[in-house]
């Protein structure tokens, strides 16, 4: 996460609120001889913002390691962003950047009973799925049993208790209001499609309460 306090400020609740909205993001695990590992998967933040819930397919490294005993791990949960051309403040001596929003979450790891875990999948799809409506949500009855049972054996449900949550907000906050919102206005004009239009929506609004 960037040192600088001032992209820092955030509430953490806000923070939470932030990455269970995105609800994907990046597992990572560290490793004694070897890079980290990395796992690219959706979850989901309890309404208390104590835990993270999730699945690994059975064959995953990490899972592996979880088999053996819990881990601490963060999980990585990237927003919006855009490169930050320096013509576009309108003052000298300026140079480039990127603005993003991540947050961090932090904390022990487990694999969960899989009694759960058909609870977990549906959970999961209920709250993607209704953010399709009015298309008629997709549920899990819709398989054939034998087939979702077959599916569901091959990956494992896990929770990670969050401990920590870090967030930065690097919205060009160390700049005049003039100028960030002067590069918030070519943000959106040069950006296609909503990556760089929240972006520019959300520099025009950091100097408002979260």
């Amino acid at each position: 996460m960037h040192p600088n306090p001032i992209y820092r400020q955030t509430p953490e609740a806000h923070a939470l609120e932030y990455a269970r909205e995105q609800g994907f993001g990046l597992l990572t695990c560290g490793t004694e001889n070897d890079a980290p590992l990395i796992s690219h998967i959706p979850f989901l933040v309890s309404d208390d913002g104590t835990l993270a819930e999730f699945h690994l397919v059975r064959s995953n490294p990490i899972a592996r390691l979880l088999a053996k005993g819990d881990l601490k791990m963060r999980l990585a949960v990237q927003g919006a962003h855009s490169y930050i051309s320096p013509d576009w403040y309108g003052v000298e001596d300026q140079v480039p950047t990127w603005n993003y929003v991540a947050v961090h979450l932090v904390g022990s790891v487990s694999l969960r009973p899989v009694e759960g875990l058909h609870y977990l999948l549906d959970r999961q799809s209920a709250l993607f799925e209704t953010r399709l409506l009015p298309k008629p949500p997709w549920v899990s009855a819709k398989m054939t049993h034998d087939v979702m049972d077959r599916m569901m054996r091959q990956i494992v449900p896990c929770a990670m208790q969050i401990e920590d949550v870090q967030g930065t907000w690097k919205l060009n906050q160390n700049k005049p209001d003039d100028v960030r919102l002067r590069a918030a206005d070519h943000v959106d004009a040069y950006g296609i499609g909503q990556e760089t239009a929240l972006v520019a929506a959300l520099m025009r609004a950091v100097d408002k309460p979260t």
